[in-house]
């Protein structure tokens, strides 16, 4: 099996590793907070010391940071000085299109390849190895990656050219990020009257109401509970990255711009930390709570 180098270990990019570790991949793994590489090593991968330690001799490159400048730093850092011509480099991040298109023609230039793998599914879908990944690249790089992707991905789709992953993905937290907010406001609604919640929700899931987001996310609504599977920041960051493509493409997104702004204002009222099911409470707050 090949040797992966899998950068950010958080609560995306740890499952996914380990994963790959337990298909029989050399997993070599780098976090900037070391003690979540344990686990990893726990499922028989490696720990390095620093990405370029985990580059260093790697077939692939796995990423899964932040945002884009996270990315941008490493791969023309780390990746850039360290791969061996024809690595690999697989960027699982969500990031702006424009962005992974110009890593992916800089990869190009140094005799590397790259591919934009954006992932779809939560802490969930991560641990179950049930992801969604939306892919860009060149045709044979990601067949070259297809076997990786199918160990932590239950749907993988070649959506285009380089960047093709990342708009699509772009379209993907649109489409979230607007169901959230409408299920918070539904869940709102029906408490002012005295509806009882949980028959509710079983009868919203099951006609056209239904969906992912009511399946997860309405239960942690009803249970007040917001640990987080995909943080408010990030989906703050998403938005903007939304809000930058229909700019640049000129696509108005009306109702992109007011979801936009009740995630920003969850994360202006401290909840940035919370998982996004959280916008129940900025609508609450709307509503007169008083938290």
């Amino acid at each position: 099996m090949s040797t992966v180098a899998f950068i950010g270990l958080g609560i995306m990019g740890g499952p996914m590793a380990r994963h790959l570790a337990g298909a029989g991949y050399d997993v070599v793994g780098f976090n900037r907070s070391p003690e979540k590489t344990e686990q990893l090593v726990e499922a028989g991968g490696r720990a390095a010391d620093s990405a370029a330690g985990a580059v260093d001799g790697a077939d692939i490159v796995a990423l899964m940071l932040p945002d884009s400048p996270d990315v941008t730093d490493v791969v023309t850092g780390a990746v850039f000085d360290t791969a061996k011509p024809g690595t690999l480099i697989v960027d699982f991040s969500t990031i702006r299109p424009d962005v992974a298109r110009d890593l992916a023609q800089q990869a190009a230039d140094r005799g590397l390849r790259m591919i934009d793998a954006p992932v779809s599914g939560g802490q969930a879908g991560a641990e179950n190895a049930a992801l969604s990944i939306m892919v860009g690249g060149a045709d044979a790089d990601v067949a070259d990656a297809r076997p990786l992707l199918d160990v932590v991905g239950k749907t993988v789709v070649h959506v285009g050219p380089a960047g093709a992953g990342q708009t699509v993905k772009a379209a993907n937290q649109l489409i979230v990020a607007g169901n959230i907010a409408l299920l918070a406001e539904a869940v709102t609604f029906l408490q002012a009257h005295g509806a009882d919640l949980p028959a509710a929700i079983e009868v919203l899931g099951g006609g056209l109401a239904g969906s992912a987001v009511l399946n997860q996310k309405a239960q942690k609504m009803l249970d007040g509970d917001f640990a987080p599977g995909f943080r408010i920041d990030l989906h703050h960051k998403d938005m903007g990255i939304v809000a930058e493509s229909a700019r640049q493409a000129g696509v108005v997104t009306p109702v992109a711009a007011l979801v936009a702004q009740l995630v920003a204002a969850t994360r202006a009222a401290g909840d940035g930390d919370l998982d996004h099911s959280a916008l129940l409470r900025t609508v609450a707050r709307l509503n007169g709570a008083s938290s």
